[in-house]
């Protein structure tokens, strides 16, 4: 962690989820005021995180032909280049088809650089490396996308879009001084025939805790983030005050998880760290037509919870694939991480719509109560 390349990774991460967090809340706003409406402003993330996904699980395979420097540069170029082009068009139309070159080159950077963590650092550090990186990407979040909307009024759409196009390019001319390998061609870990299939089993149960953990908590937070303004008491300061209690107790729980992660082992923190979130949904649900602080109190323990599971569930998924399945395992993790957030956007509004917040919440608790058998650290 203290080697130049590692530094410059987190370098690169902050300009790259920069520009990300900039734009996120401003582009819907610009489409909005062109005359489109709430459908059409929501499919510019919506298309965004989609063209992520997908991309996402073509990056392994690029990683093992072309190497991070260009994989990872390529993110931010396409990240970057196409956010100016939208000073010339608010139309939706051609508004999407920059959010989904912005959405590929999104998925390039995300698997590329939690793959790289690994990469850098010997496994003894992967929980501290894995926190640090959290923060590079937490805290640019944390202050940007408030930041973006204010700077539309302060310097116009023409600032903020400028902005958004220039971090990332800054990032991509850092690339090429990262000092990188070339992620090695996988080979079993057992040669016998007979014990490949035991082995493949035990690494897919091995999996199976982190994953769910992530999918459970990023389903819990995308829906709880998506209606927090639509819960939250009208004329208080209730739903901005969730909003960065959430941010704040992921990066906190992110950065505790590193220490504890590579003292203790992987695995550990899954269980409390879910059990954390449900605890905040629960929350959530008596906050419901009730007191404002109630609501911010339920938003950080989600987001203290959450924060523990991405971390372990990071590390744990690179000790369950090994050196030469970094890129996938980071791949899952991204693809859980991403997809859950969406599902939780749809789902919880799905149920919201005829029941009620109340029901939406708790279905989410209930959930990630299901989930806890799962995340328990299997014995060794």
């Amino acid at each position: 962690m203290r080697t130049a390349a590692f530094r410059l990774m987190l370098v690169v991460t902050v300009l790259g989820f920069g520009g990300h967090a900039l734009l996120l809340p401003v582009l819907p706003l610009w489409v909005s005021r062109a005359g489109t409406g709430e459908f059409g402003a929501g499919t510019t993330t919506g298309v965004l995180m989609a063209t992520t996904v997908a991309t996402q699980l073509a990056v392994p395979a690029l990683l093992r032909r072309v190497g991070y420097r260009v994989v990872l540069g390529a993110g931010l170029v396409l990240l970057g280049a196409p956010a100016p082009f939208l000073l010339f068009t608010a139309e939706l139309g051609p508004v999407l088809l920059i959010s989904a070159v912005r959405g590929v080159g999104f998925g390039l950077l995300t698997v590329a650089g939690s793959a790289l963590v690994a990469e850098l650092v010997p496994p003894a550090e992967h929980g501290r490396a894995t926190a640090r990186y959290g923060y590079a990407i937490g805290i640019p979040q944390l202050f940007l996308l408030p930041l973006g909307v204010a700077t539309v009024d302060l310097l116009g759409f023409a600032g903020v879009f400028l902005a958004a196009g220039i971090a990332p390019l800054l990032g991509a001319a850092a690339v090429p001084f990262l000092r990188t390998g070339r992620p090695v061609r996988a080979e079993p870990r057992v040669q016998d025939p007979a014990e490949l299939g035991t082995e493949m089993v035990r690494s897919w149960r091995a999996g199976t805790g982190p994953m769910a953990a992530m999918l459970a908590c990023s389903l819990a937070q995308g829906g709880l983030v998506t209606f927090l303004p639509l819960v939250a008491p009208a004329a208080s300061a209730a739903a901005p005050l969730a909003l960065f209690a959430v941010a704040v107790g992921g990066i906190l729980g992110r950065g505790l998880a590193g220490g504890l992660v590579d003292r203790r082992g992987a695995g550990r923190l899954l269980l409390p760290g879910t059990l954390l979130a449900a605890v905040g949904m629960g929350v959530e649900v008596l906050s419901v037509g009730g007191a404002g602080w109630l609501l911010v109190v339920g938003a950080f323990a989600v987001g203290g919870g959450f924060g523990l599971v991405q971390s372990d569930s990071l590390v744990s998924l690179f000790a369950v694939a090994g050196p030469a399945r970094y890129g996938a395992a980071s791949a899952a993790w991204n693809i859980g991480f991403d997809a859950g957030t969406g599902a939780g956007s749809s789902g919880l509004g799905a149920i919201a719509e005829p029941f009620g917040f109340r029901a939406a919440f708790g279905a989410a608790a209930l959930l990630l109560l299901a989930v806890l058998p799962l995340t328990r650290r299997p014995r060794t």
